[in-house]
Order: structure tokens, then C-alpha cells, then sequence
């Protein structure tokens, strides 16, 4: 295997396995700080037990996050040395802040661990509030890197050097706002409605309760709070990579050629042999107005770039729909959710809400993915936008194909491992 290859695939194992864990690293905190404040405002019992279960939960989640977090970081380095090597002292900031975090909410998950009956309730309680904060703040940094090799800024290249550099500035550029927001939000979803996921599959399997009731409430609150919030992060996001990628865009919608009044097509296959989009259904100038705000205005197509400096149009579209397609599902969902406790009170009833909720969460999580693979392979043939090519960023040290094959079979391990955990948690 060419070591070009070997090591997008290995990015994509690590990055698709790691960003899962992530979510909960981001999302389950918050859920911690709400069951256990439930608790202390109403002296129930009910909310100190759940809050006590998830925080084993969240310990085997954030210790698998945490490992497979590291490996990224050291591959960017190993598979990568080239992009390291030349940009290093601009991107190094996020990373520097990323580790800061890391480390704070390393501490404080200890602590909440294991003080539930050595601290007073509210100490205890307080006690989260770092891990909440610490989560996502790490989130947010990191993003701030990936945004910038999607939209570079704050630097000085000369003869393939950086001269001058402004992390800060990096850090800073038009992709960090909406992609964090974005992602924070994506967090919320995969954590919320996975967990509600989880105990609507118990309540179908007949293992019915007040206290899964009251866990899968809580999940979806937060996945139905946040359904809405993330519609708006993605338009929000979707204008700003028409501004700032333009290919990207273009392949995220199958837009070849540039015209006015471009339509927004769902569904299609692109082929970049006739440079058509077959299949689709398409809305007359609902492109551009969600680039410009005018169903008149000009979108640039794939024409404007050779075929060399495009991604793959199609995995990039197919992407894109997916991301969309779950998305618009769980927000269907959470206006059902809302707009029954408005009118009655009460969560919906019957089997099939509960077969909406269990497929809510590996919806979230096919979301999370597919909104990845547009990030990054819409992006190609860039590590850097316009400025470093994949290719050449990649190490030419051999054996990355076997490095790629142990990466393999040791995250299988770790999953196996994460999956028994679990269920004996589950289980006890």
C-alpha cells in the first residue's frame, strides 16, 4: 500500500473512531451537571443514582477518548512531517491551549469519580463544572486548527518557509466560528440522543422504569434543544464555505458549472465524466440563495478549477446528503418532542416514538461522520487550502501500510474492550 493511501485511511480510522468519544467527552458533562442538580434541588434519589451511574459510563468513555485523542496527535506528526514541519509554529497555539484543557478536565474527572461520598453534594456537584468547561474548550481549540488548513491565515511564507507567524490570528480565522459552533452542537446531538437511544431499546425490550423514563428524558432534551440550534450553525457554516472554499461548496451541492440561479439539488449522483448531477431534485435558485442570499446571484461551479484541484465530487455530495438527510430527521424529531410537551404536558407515547428515539442515535452519529468526510475530503486534493497539497505533506518513510494494518486491529480491540465495559457496567 502507497504510503499516500495508508496514511489517509489511517487518519480516517483514528479521526472517525476518536471524534465518537469525543462527543461524549463534550456532551455527557453537561447531562452529569443537570441529573446531579436535579438531585440537589429536590433531594431525590433518583437523580443522585443516575448521575452516579453515567459517571462510570463517562469514565471508560473519557479514558478511550483520551488515548485515541493522543494517537492523533502524534500522527499528524509521524504521517505527516512535512505539514508539521512548515506550519507547526502557526497551528502550535490551539494545540499548546487543547493540551491545558485536556489536562484540567483529566484532573477534575478523577476527582468527581471517585468523591461521591468523600465531598458534600454540592462540592461535588461544583466538581463538574471544570469537566464540562475543560471538555469544551478542548473541542473548540482543536477545531480551530482543522479550520484553519481549511481557510489559512496569520503567517508569512517564503521559498516554502514561514518567516512570520500570528497563531493567535490563526486561530482566529472566517472557519473557527461557525465550525466550533457547529461542532459543540453536533456533541449535543450524538450525546443526547445517543443516550436517550439507549434507553428507548431497553423500554422496547420490555425493561420499562421510572428511572430509564427519566434518563431518556434528559437525553433528549438535549438532543431536541440542540437539533434546532445546529439547522441554524449550518447555514451559518454552509455560507461561509461558499465565501472561503468555493470547490468545496460546489462539490458539497454538485454544482459543475458556474451560472446564476443555481438550483439546490437533493438526493443526485454526481459524475465528473459528463460533469452532471443525475437523479437530483431540484429547488430553482435555492443555491444561491442559501450561498448570497439572492436566487440571482452567481455560484461558482467545479469548472472554474482543473479536475486536479477538485475532491471526489461524489463522496463529497453523498456526504453532504447524508449529513442533511439525518439532520433533518432528528429535527423532525425534536418537533415532535417539543410540541407535545407544549400542548400536552408530556413526552410522546408509543412504540413507534420510541423506535424514532432508538434510531436517533446511530442517526446523530452517521451525521457526525458524514459531516466529517465533507470537512476533510472536500478539502482534497489540500491539507492546506490552496497552499500545501496532500501529497506532498505525506511521509515517504516506508511501512506505513503495516503501521496502518496494527492501527487496525488495535482499535478493534479497544472497541471490543469499550463494548464489555460497558455492558458490565450495564449489567451491575
Amino acid at each position: 500500500m502507497e504510503p499516500l493511501l495508508a496514511a489517509r485511511l489511517q487518519m480516517t480510522l483514528t479521526l472517525g473512531f476518536h471524534i465518537v468519544f469525543a462527543c461524549f467527552g463534550v456532551g455527557l458533562p453537561v447531562l452529569l451537571l443537570v441529573a446531579e442538580g436535579r438531585y440537589l434541588r429536590t433531594r431525590d434519589e433518583g437523580w443522585r443514582t443516575l448521575a452516579r451511574r453515567w459517571s462510570k459510563s463517562f469514565g471508560v468513555l473519557f479514558a478511550v477518548g483520551a488515548v485515541s485523542g493522543t494517537v492523533l496527535s502524534f500522527e499528524l506528526g509521524l504521517l505527516w512531517p512535512d505539514f508539521m514541519g512548515t506550519f507547526g509554529s502557526v497551528i502550535g497555539l490551539p494545540f499548546t491551549l487543547e493540551a491545558f484543557a485536556f489536562f484540567i478536565e483529566a484532573i477534575f474527572v478523577g476527582i468527581y469519580i471517585y468523591t461521591w461520598d468523600r465531598l458534600s453534594p454540592r462540592a461535588h456537584w461544583l466538581s463538574a463544572f471544570p469537566i464540562a468547561a475543560a471538555g469544551i474548550a478542548s473541542a473548540a481549540f482543536v477545531v480551530t486548527a482543522n479550520a484553519w488548513m481549511n481557510c489559512p491565515q496569520g503567517f508569512l511564507l517564503v521559498g516554502g518557509k514561514v518567516v512570520y507567524a500570528e497563531p493567535l490570528r490563526a486561530m482566529l480565522n472566517p472557519a473557527s466560528g461557525p465550525q466550533v459552533v457547529h461542532m459543540i452542537l453536533a456533541a449535543g446531538l450524538v450525546a443526547g440522543f445517543g443516550i436517550a437511544s439507549v434507553y428507548a431499546v431497553g423500554i422496547l425490550r420490555g425493561n420499562d422504569s421510572p428511572h430509564r423514563r427519566r434518563a431518556l428524558a434528559l437525553g433528549l432534551a438535549m438532543g431536541a434543544i440542540c437539533a434546532p440550534l445546529q439547522a441554524i450553525s449550518g447555514d451559518w457554516a454552509a455560507r461561509v464555505v461558499a465565501r472561503t472554499q468555493p470547490v468545496k461548496f460546489a462539490a458539497m451541492e454538485g454544482q459543475f458549472r458556474t451560472q446564476a440561479g443555481a438550483p439546490l439539488r437533493i438526493g443526485g449522483l454526481p459524475d465528473s465524466e459528463t460533469e452532471t448531477t443525475r437523479f437530483a431534485l431540484e429547488i430553482p435558485g435555492g443555491l444561491s440563495w442559501l450561498a448570497r442570499g439572492d436566487p440571482d446571484a452567481v455560484v461558482e461551479g467545479l469548472d472554474r478549477v482543473p479536475r486536479t484541484d477538485r475532491p471526489p465530487v461524489a463522496v463529497v455530495h453523498l456526504a453532504f446528503q447524508a449529513m442533511v438527510g439525518a439532520g433533518v430527521a432528528l429535527l423532525a424529531l425534536s418537533v415532535w418532542v417539543g410540541g407535545t410537551l407544549v400542548l400536552r404536558k408530556r413526552l410522546p407515547q408509543g412504540r413507534f416514538f420510541l423506535w424514532w428515539v432508538a434510531l436517533a442515535g446511530p442517526l446523530a452519529a452517521l451525521a457526525l461522520e458524514a459531516g466529517w468526510v465533507v470537512t476533510e475530503v472536500g478539502r482534497q486534493p489540500w491539507i492546506v487550502q490552496g497552499i500545501l497539497r496532500t501529497r506532498n505533506a505525506v511521509t515517504d518513510s516506508p511501512g506505513v501500510g503495516w503501521v496502518f494494518a496494527a492501527a487496525l486491529a488495535i482499535y478493534a480491540a479497544l472497541t471490543a474492550a469499550t463494548i464489555i465495559a460497558l455492558r458490565h457496567l450495564a449489567r451491575k
